[in-house]
């Protein structure tokens, strides 16, 4: 019987976090170890196991797997959550990309400076209520059906509920415009899977607090 799935990261969420989702949904035990210093980064690099130098990597099935969206892949291939045919899957893709440019801007807003906070976290409300939320509202309204493709279960869905998260934790009030994806959120989270993995003492990060954020720094030595 394969093991656990080993996921390389620190202790928070940046760009494993929707790989933790993932997993958590497909209902996938996992295993973490946590950089602590810059040694343990290094460490990776130089026993080959990070194909481009950096993290995430997740091993996996006898890999060591790196690159986000590739891992993400493999998972959702992997526990049926990709779709049932290629234009399933370039459905998916498509809203999961949209979904990604989103994500970037939640991974960067802990690292910048407290004078840019208040203008990072207009523009990522801005962008998630004028761009993003808009359109995936309008193709849950187009066909009526319980996820966004197929009318089963997918990464996409998982993805957005976890971005839909992030945006309640910056203001509860937002979602109130977007009552397809508040459903969306409520259905995908009372999924006995996710309900697990929401509750205290599960795998799920909190958001970073400014300890984290100067250990960050040190690991992977930003100025």
């Amino acid at each position: 019987m394969a093991g656990k799935p080993r996921l390389h990261y620190t202790n928070g969420r940046g760009r494993m976090d929707s790989i933790h989702w993932l997993l958590a949904a497909a209902g996938v035990e996992f295993e973490e170890q946590f950089l602590e210093t810059p040694e343990d980064l290094e460490k990776l690099r130089n026993d080959g196991s990070l194909m481009f130098q950096q993290v995430p990597m997740v091993e996996i099935d006898g890999m060591k797997l790196v690159q986000t969206r590739a891992i993400l892949n493999y998972i959702a291939t992997k526990y049926n959550l990709y779709g049932r045919d290629i234009k399933e899957r370039a459905l998916i893709d498509m809203y999961a990309e949209g979904m990604a440019d989103l994500n970037e801007l939640f991974i960067f807003f802990p690292l910048c400076r407290p004078d840019q906070r208040d203008a990072e976290m207009t523009l990522i409300i801005e962008k998630a209520t004028n761009r993003y939320f808009p359109a995936f509202e309008k193709v849950l309204k187009s066909h009526g059906q319980d996820y966004l493709v197929g009318n089963r279960l997918s990464k996409a869905d998982i993805y957005l509920v976890e971005l839909l998260y992030y945006v309640e934790e910056l203001d509860p009030s937002l979602l109130a415009k977007f009552p397809l994806l508040k459903a969306l959120k409520t259905r995908i989270s009372n999924l006995p899977t996710v309900k697990k993995f929401l509750q205290p003492g599960s795998p799920r990060k909190p958001p970073l607090d400014e300890k984290g954020v100067e250990q960050l720094k040190k690991i992977y030595k930003i100025k």
